[in-house]
């Protein structure tokens, strides 16, 4: 019999690359996206015991990745609107614009994170919009209503906060090496 820990391992090896690429996606930074996948490995190892079945352990994973970013999102708000006594503010991240990538990220922090949740898991991840659906607990024509407007964000952003034209994928490069899928457009 496999303990917790040996379960945990067997079940995330496969899909480890793939589900740290979405915590890295939906933060704004690489290092922030780290945590958030350590943060979220570590509240699902402690709730394993309640996943029944194995098949349902990559949808399980993500969903809670996403409770984890939305709590860390929750934290932060309260975080500006209750400062500290002598917390000063901390700098603005400096991005530099000029690399595709560096853009795409920018972009994509930008969005609200239902959002950027669903464009990172229908672009990057390959999930279906069923799947997706299940992950953030809501309907497919909300998913799809998500995918529709953060597009449209997302090119807004390209060109009137980036200067630059959108891409003409599906979405823009939203990872270094990211493609669209063959045939389909903004």
């Amino acid at each position: 019999m496999q303990s917790p820990h040996q379960r945990f391992e067997r079940l995330i090896e496969p899909i480890h690359d793939r589900a740290l690429a979405f915590a890295r996606c939906l933060c704004r930074s690489q290092a922030d996206g780290e945590d958030l996948f350590q943060e979220a490995v570590l509240r699902a190892l402690a709730k394993l015991d309640g996943l029944r079945d194995d098949t349902a352990f990559r949808p399980w994973l993500y969903r809670v990745i996403i409770s984890v970013h939305r709590d860390r999102c929750r934290r932060a708000l309260w975080r500006k609107l209750i400062p500290l006594w002598d917390a000063a503010p901390e700098p603005a991240d400096e991005v530099d614009t000029r690399d595709a990538t560096a853009r795409a990220r920018t972009a994509l922090a930008a969005l609200p994170a239902v959002q950027r949740e669903a464009i990172v898991l229908y672009e990057l991840g390959g999930w279906q919009v069923d799947e997706i659906a299940m992950i953030q607990r809501t309907s497919p024509s909300a998913v799809k209503s998500r995918l529709a407007r953060g597009r449209a964000q997302l090119r807004l952003i390209y060109t009137r906060r980036l200067g630059v034209p959108a891409p003409a994928t599906r979405t823009p490069a939203l990872a270094a090496g990211g493609t669209a899928r063959p045939g389909e457009t903004p």
